[in-house]
């Protein structure tokens, strides 16, 4: 008995200290492969350029069920909600009390949301290398394969355990700095989480 317990504390321990060790690209496949749904805060910064340190900044929650399913819901300081279904991205705002509506063919990639929620998104449309280790964190960096693409570069950051960090910098020079925090692995979901039905009376664009 001694002799099993001893055997599957050094197991767990060599476990742990391989995925402590493991690269940033190690570390990106590993949450695509086994992260298939997920749930965490966020707190995005918007920065316009070298000089802006502050920038703008929105809070809220991300959901996400693999392939191509998310909730990326800003709440606040002003509330505005995307989700994906896996056919149809819907973006509501309820300020404007406007809706927008888009095929998902045409939208991956086009948000943090939709590079994580998809099996493939980012590795299809982005050439991904290692980004080295930095404030902690095993980062990969993304750079577009098409000039159409709406970032010129993506960087993730990861702990040894789930994705921490993600930065994304348009054509523009402006940043998005995201930080993810309580993140859950695997929640369960109810079937209307990554449902939308435009309000009574909104404008739908298509």
């Amino acid at each position: 008995m001694k002799r099993w317990k001893l055997w599957v504390g050094v197991t767990l321990w060599m476990g742990s200290v391989g995925w402590a060790s493991a690269s940033g690209l190690d570390r990106l496949h590993a949450f695509l492969r086994d992260t298939r749904r997920g749930e965490a805060q966020f707190e995005q910064r918007n920065l316009k350029g070298k000089g802006d340190t502050e920038g703008t900044v929105s809070r809220g929650v991300f959901l996400f069920s693999r392939p191509g399913k998310f909730r990326w819901e800003y709440r606040s300081p002003y509330p505005q909600t995307l989700v994906a279904d896996g056919q149809t991205l819907w973006i509501w705002d309820p300020d404007l009390q406007q809706v927008t509506r888009k095929k998902m063919s045409q939208s991956l990639g086009s948000t943090p949301a939709a590079l994580l929620a998809g099996d493939d998104a980012l590795e299809k449309g982005y050439a991904v290398t290692e980004g080295g280790e930095s404030e902690g964190l095993e980062w990969v960096m993304a750079k577009p394969k098409s000039a159409e693409s709406g970032f010129e570069w993506v960087k993730m950051g990861f702990t040894d355990r789930a994705l921490a960090r993600m930065e994304l910098q348009d054509s523009f020079g402006h940043t998005l700095s995201i930080v993810f925090t309580q993140f859950e692995k695997d929640p369960k979901f109810t079937p209307d989480t990554f449902r939308f039905t435009p309000p009574p009376g909104a404008d739908v664009i298509q």
